[in-house]
C-alpha cells in the first residue's frame, strides 16, 4: 500500500467517478482504474461497488477512507515538520560542556536563542574526557573542549582564549600587589577543586619545578563554590579567568598575576569529522562566528587544521 496509491483512492471517493478522479489528477481514466486494481490486489479487498454507477464504496473502501485521510494528513504534517526544521522555527540542539567550559556557553546561547527562540537547547554536563566518546555515540552534536580531540575523528573550532587566574578576596594582602612570583605562594593555603583534571595537574607540576610547596588545605566541588570561599577570605585559588570575570568587575576578587603561570588555554567546539549537523547545529555555529566578529577577544573563530 503506497501513499500515491491512497490519493488516487482518495480521488474517486470524493468525486465519486473514476473520470472525474482522473481529470482532477491530471491522469488518464484506465491509469486511475490500473491503480485503483494494484490497491484492491494488495489488500485483497474490494473498495468500491462497481455495479453502482455512484462510485459507492463498499465496507471495506469506508474502513480504508478513515485510515487514509489520517495517513496523508500526517504526511502533510511531517513535511510541514521539517520545513519548519529546515527554517529553525522548531528543533533541539545538543550541546556538552563541562563545569568551566559551560561558561563559554553562555553568551553564545543567549545570542542563538535571541535570533531562533523557538530552538530548544539543552547542554550536557559531562566531563572533558568523556566528551569525544560521547560525540561517537551520538549523545549529543557539539562539544566544548579545551584540549585537541583526534583529528582524524573530530573537526575543532577554537572559539575562545583563556588564562589561568590567581584569585584573592579583596582584603587579602595579595590583594594590592601588581604581579607575584611562584615563590611568593609557598605560605599561602589554596582552595582546590577536588576534580582531577589536566589544569589542576599542570599546577601541581609548576609548583614542583620552582620547588615551592602548595598547600592545598581544602577541597570543594565545583568552582562556584571555590569562588564564593574565597570571597569570604579563606585562602586563594588558580582558576580559569572565564570563571571569574564577573567577581572581577565587580570587585568581589581580585585577581593578582603570577609571572610563572601565565598560561593561555584555548576553548573548542567539537563535533565528528563526517557528521550531518542539524539545522541547529549549523544555525548555533553561525552565531559563534558572528559572536566573535561582534566581541573580538578574547572570543575569536578559527578551524583548526587536520595536519
Amino acid at each position: 500500500m503506497e501513499l500515491n496509491q491512497l490519493e488516487t483512492f482518495l480521488a474517486v471517493a470524493e468525486e465519486r467517478s473514476f473520470s472525474r478522479a482522473a481529470v482532477r489528477l491530471h491522469r488518464t481514466q484506465p491509469a486511475v482504474s490500473q491503480v485503483i486494481r494494484k490497491l484492491e490486489a494488495s489488500i485483497g479487498e474490494t473498495l468500491f461497488d462497481r455495479a453502482a454507477r455512484d462510485g459507492s464504496l463498499t465496507a471495506a473502501g469506508v474502513l480504508l477512507r478513515d485510515y487514509a485521510l489520517r495517513l496523508l494528513a500526517l504526511r502533510r504534517e511531517a513535511a510541514s515538520a521539517l520545513g519548519e526544521l529546515k527554517s529553525l522555527e522548531r528543533g533541539r540542539l545538543q550541546l556538552a560542556a563541562n563545569e568551566y567550559t559551560c561558561m563559554y556557553l553562555l553568551p553564545a546561547i543567549d545570542a542563538f536563542r535571541r535570533e531562533f527562540p523557538q530552538i530548544s537547547v539543552a547542554v550536557h554536563r559531562t566531563l572533558a574526557s568523556r566528551i569525544p566518546e560521547e560525540l561517537n555515540l551520538r549523545t549529543f552534536e557539539i562539544g566544548v573542549l579545551t584540549f585537541r580531540a583526534d583529528p582524524a575523528q573530530f573537526r575543532s573550532i577554537a572559539v575562545y582564549a583563556d588564562s589561568l587566574a590567581l584569585i584573592v578576596s579583596c582584603n587579602h594582602p595579595l590583594a594590592g600587589m601588581e604581579r607575584v612570583s611562584i615563590g611568593d605562594l609557598g605560605k599561602e593555603n589554596f582552595i582546590a577543586h577536588n576534580v582531577t583534571s589536566p589544569l589542576r595537574r599542570r599546577v601541581i607540576e609548576a609548583f614542583q619545578r620552582y620547588r615551592t610547596p602548595l598547600n592545598m588545605g581544602i577541597e570543594l566541588p565545583t568552582i562556584e563554590a571555590i569562588k564564593r570561599f574565597v570571597a569570604m577570605g579563606n585562602g586563594v585559588a588558580l582558576v580559569p579567568h572565564l570563571t571569574v570575570a564577573r567577581e572581577l568587575e565587580t570587585g568581589e576578587l581580585v585577581r593578582v598575576p603570577v609571572v610563572e603561570l601565565e598560561a593561555r588555554r584555548v576553548l573548542r567546539l567539537v563535533h565528528r569529522q563526517k557528521a550531518t549537523l542539524s539545522y541547529a547545529a549549523r544555525a548555533f555555529l553561525r552565531t559563534v562566528r558572528g559572536l566573535a566578529k561582534e566581541k573580538g577577544p578574547p572570543f575569536y573563530y578559527q578551524v583548526e587544521r587536520v595536519g
